[in-house]
């Protein structure tokens, strides 16, 4: 074999290697599947915090040069606005749907007219508004602007909500926001649940390790619900006004398993760092 016959079989054989080595990064991607962050966040430890910010102490610090597009750039950060999603009412099934065979249990339904609901979780710069007029007490648990309140009793939950002209949802209210009428496993289908769609297993994976807090509200658009609603499942868990007391919905960024997430789980507990909550007001019948 001449040199150039050796030089050409050297070249075919690196190929060949470069070819695989392709077909394996791209199965690798295709089974890892998207980041978790949106574009306009970039992951920093376990959070998505704003291009050109880093995380210390749990939180995103430094002025972020861009947010999700479900976010406003301010002055404290990336910020979801106030927001509101309107519903026509209807029936709403309090528990597992009858499809659901192995976790079926007698189901209570709650039937709502119209009303609106907050598109995101309650952020720290709304509930601090509240704090400055003196319509709410303060909380044990700061934070970024944009993240959750979280940490009140269900009392202080409905304090900020009468302030701004509403009351914490009731169970059917809720959960007819998530399941929609097609009783939807999660709020924005019934299969699906990867780390891009909701903020959970952030302490101890599958979607990121060591976390102390949850997400930015907003911070995973590809998990909201057909009408528009935000973090629905997953982040901050949300309480929810039954008529024998208060109940946490939607799961956090501290669970770690599908049913802790699915539109219809309740939790009966107390105050807690993983929970939070959104409003809602009478209907208008028209988002905003």
């Amino acid at each position: 074999m001449t040199s150039s016959q050796s030089v050409k079989a050297v070249l075919a054989v690196l190929a060949a290697v470069a070819s695989i080595v392709l077909t394996v990064a791209f199965a690798l991607g295709d089974r890892q599947g998207p980041a978790r962050c949106p574009e306009g966040l970039t992951a920093a430890g376990p959070r998505c915090c704003g291009a050109g910010q880093r995380v210390s102490a749990g939180r995103c610090v430094g002025r972020p040069l861009s947010c999700a597009a479900t976010q406003a750039l301010t002055a404290d950060g990336c910020v979801a606005p106030p927001k509101h999603v309107a519903y026509p009412g209807g029936k709403a099934a309090l528990g597992s749907p009858d499809w659901e065979g192995h976790e079926a249990r007698a189901q209570a339904t709650g039937v709502v007219g119209p009303y609106e609901l907050d598109a995101y979780e309650v952020t720290l710069a709304r509930y601090q508004a509240c704090v400055g007029a003196h319509a709410c007490e303060p909380l044990a648990i700061g934070g970024e602007a944009g993240e959750p309140a979280r940490g009140m009793a269900p009392e202080q939950a409905e304090a900020f909500c009468r302030f701004a002209g509403g009351h914490v949802p009731s169970g059917a209210e809720w959960v007819l926001a998530a399941m929609g009428r097609e009783a939807r496993r999660f709020a924005w289908g019934s299969t699906g649940l990867v780390c891009r769609r909701a903020a959970y297993g952030m302490v101890h994976g599958p979607c990121a390790e060591d976390a102390s807090g949850p997400e930015l509200a907003g911070s995973r658009p590809d998990g909201a619900s057909p009408e528009g609603a935000f973090d629905l499942s997953g982040n901050v868990a949300e309480w929810t006004h039954e008529a024998d007391g208060y109940v946490a919905r939607g799961g956090s960024f501290r669970a770690t398993n599908a049913g802790e997430l699915k539109s219809w789980a309740e939790e009966r507990t107390g105050a807690r760092a993983d929970i939070g909550f959104r409003c809602a007001y009478p209907g208008r019948n028209a988002s905003r």
